[in-house]
């Protein structure tokens, strides 16, 4: 092996089950108490979860030093910054080797309007979600970034009205 990870389709996978980290009761508690307030001092952490507070803080150390903790981050109001506009975008691809999937994948991260990419087992590609202010800046992310983006064949566009519910993870 040259010490390098595996990349499929443009994304770390795993090179041993033992990659995977195990994660006892604790450890998922302290998990969802993160996602619902990644705030929260470690003493209240500690007593959400039932631990004292130096073990909760070598958890959540080794949470993080294993990957499953990726990041802390402020989540932000979009509507509150002018970013109003949700489109959905299926993307299908002219090649689907590896090589163009890795292309793409690398590519469609350097776009800030593009939220999230997913690939998707359907009659299309990939799965974009976009926000911009508003439909005009989406015209323009579309035409300029998105369809210029490696072995993209072709797109389609749906806007969404109103969202219900959406979730920072």
């Amino acid at each position: 092996m040259n010490g390098l990870p595996k990349v499929q389709g443009g994304n770390v996978v795993p090179e041993h089950p033992s990659d995977t980290p195990d994660l006892d009761h604790f450890d998922r508690k302290i998990l969802k108490a993160l996602r619902n307030d990644g705030r929260v001092t470690f003493t209240e952490l500690a007593h959400q979860v039932g631990l004292s507070k130096t073990p909760c803080q070598q958890r959540v150390k080794r949470l993080c030093e294993r990957g499953v903790i990726v990041a802390f981050r402020a989540i932000i109001d979009p509507q509150k910054i002018g970013l109003d506009h949700v489109a959905f975008v299926e993307v299908k691809l002219l090649d689907t080797r590896e090589s163009a999937l890795t292309e793409f994948n690398l590519a469609v991260r350097t776009i800030p309007e593009v939220e999230e990419c997913h690939m998707i087992a359907s009659s299309f590609d990939y799965l974009l979600k976009v926000r911009t202010s508003d439909i005009r800046k989406y015209r323009t992310v579309l035409g300029e970034q998105i369809s210029a983006l490696p072995h993209v064949a072709s797109t389609s566009t749906y806007v969404a009205m109103e969202t219900i519910r959406e979730s920072a993870r």
